[in-house]
Parts: C-alpha cells; structure tokens; sequence
C-alpha cells in the first residue's frame, strides 16, 4: 500500500511556501492521509489565525469525497456539485463533521500511481490563488492529482468538465 510521507510532504509544503512569498499572500497549508488524518500543516508567518484549520478541512473534504467518487476531482467540483443539488447536504457534512467539511479550490487529491495517498488543502489567498499555488506545488513535488489509468468514466468527465466551464476553468478538463 503507497502513502505519503512527512518528508515527502516538506517538499510540497516547502513549494507551496515558495510561491505562496512569490505572490504575496500569506497561508496555510495542509496535508492529509487518504482518510483524512493529518500527516503535515504548516502555517506562513502572518497568514489568518483561521486558515489552518480551513487548509485541513479542505484537504480533509477532498479526501472524504475523492474517496467516494472520482467525480470530485478537486474542491471546486465538489462545491458546485453540491450547490447545483444539494447545497443544504453539504452543510448538513459540515456540521455532522464538527467543521471538517469545507468545499472550495485551492485542494485536490493526491495519487500514487492508481492510488490516492492523501489530499491537501491551502487557505489564506483567494480561491483563485490557492489553485495557482497549489498546481505550481504539485508539479514542483511530483505530485498527480489523478490515477495513473484514469478509469474515470466518459460521462463523469463531461460532467466535470461543465462544472469547470461553468467556473470559468475553461482551461482545465479531465
């Protein structure tokens, strides 16, 4: 079984650090094992007193949902998912999670290989720069936010590819 390790997530904590000061936005950042247990979190001096805990709800949120559907490939899909069917459902999982659930971009899975061995979340920009943040991260530690064979059905991805349309992510598709 593949997991993440501390070390392996300094170097993404570090990347996220880098381009976080690059941008001039103070963060959190957080990282998360498949089930959503805490592996790292790392707060930037002056980032908001709330945002690790955002940053851990996030990736916590990520992993929840990752682990239940390859249709929830990042926070923003989960967020507009849920607001086009059920906005109250995703209120009623953050308050049956004490505060843990939290949708919104700027997390993501991670994935070794086919496996996902955790998610992260980052907080304390806007959403849109959390999602700068966190690609540059990714790419600089290696990290895939997808499966290796991506058996995502064709529907799905249609589907999610619409919600990053509708978002305004007409670059980014499955």
């Amino acid at each position: 079984m593949a997991r993440l390790t501390a070390a392996e997530c300094r170097v993404f904590i570090a990347a996220v650090s880098e381009k976080a000061a690059e941008m001039g936005v103070p963060i959190s950042v957080a990282v998360v094992g498949p089930e959503g247990h805490l592996i790292a979190l790392e707060r930037m001096d002056d980032a908001g007193f709330i945002t690790p805990d955002t940053a851990r709800a996030k990736a916590f949120t990520v992993a929840a949902f990752r682990s239940m559907s390859p249709r929830f490939t990042d926070g923003l899909v989960i967020q507009h998912w849920f607001k086009e069917r059920n906005p109250q459902m995703l209120m009623n999982a953050a308050v049956f999670t004490n505060g843990q659930v939290v949708a919104s971009g700027g997390c993501a899975p991670v994935f070794k290989g086919d496996e996902m061995v955790g998610a992260y979340g980052i907080s304390g920009a806007t959403g849109d720069q959390d999602e700068v943040i966190g690609h540059y991260a990714r790419a600089k530690a290696g990290w895939a936010h997808m499966p290796a064979n991506d058996t995502t059905p064709e529907s799905v991805k249609q589907h999610v590819n619409e919600i990053y349309a509708k978002v305004g992510l007409k670059d980014r598709s499955l």
